[in-house]
């Protein structure tokens, strides 16, 4: 396998997000050939069509991030039944304007962590909708709905339970396995 770097979206923009920690542990069980640079999105004013024609900074910093990495993990939680207003911004932005989409044909997956029992499932189905419209191949299997509890992960990203972090490294192994596979068929 090749050296990917992966930029990874957080959903929430809360600094004790749970999916904050979430990416945590996801980076200290990835492959050693996948690396991570956070792309942040809290600073994005609301997308709006005037901006088309003269992006902000926040916007084009934004568009140049996704545009620097090989492939894009995003961990997010779920709010009223969907993705976060802030997520949704974040990827209006980059999609535009028309015809200088950053998601095309750059690889995806998406993983959310809540304290529910079904995780992050239709934040995530939601996401995935959008993200095919988008034109990027995202890893649709292994599907990644985390219950997210305290006697399972630490601050610092350490899983304690061994179930979730034998799932959790297969999820991070089989995604550099995705990204390597878009690569090879499509042209850089």
């Amino acid at each position: 396998m090749s050296t990917y770097t992966v930029g990874y979206i957080i959903g929430s923009l809360s600094k004790e997000s749970i999916n904050r920690t979430l990416s945590k542990a996801l980076i200290r069980l990835s492959p050693p050939q996948l690396t991570f640079t956070e792309i942040p999105i809290k600073d994005l004013p609301l997308y709006n069509h005037d901006y088309d024609a003269d992006y902000p900074p926040e916007g084009r910093a934004l568009k140049a991030a996704i545009t620097a990495v090989d492939a894009l993990l995003f961990v997010t939680p779920e709010y009223n039944r969907s993705m976060p207003g802030a997520l949704k911004n974040a990827i209006d932005w980059a999609s535009r304007p028309w015809g200088d989409n950053s998601f095309t044909l750059k690889p995806s997956a998406v993983i959310g962590a809540s304290p529910g029992k079904i995780g992050t499932a239709i934040a995530q189905l939601s996401l995935r909708s959008v993200l095919g419209y988008c034109n990027s191949p995202q890893m649709t299997s292994p599907e990644a709905y985390i219950q997210f509890r305290p006697d399972v992960f630490t601050p610092d990203g350490e899983v304690l339970d061994d179930s979730t972090r034998q799932f959790l490294t297969r999820f991070m192994a089989d995604f550099g396995t995705f990204i390597d596979s878009i690569h090879g068929v499509v042209p850089s």
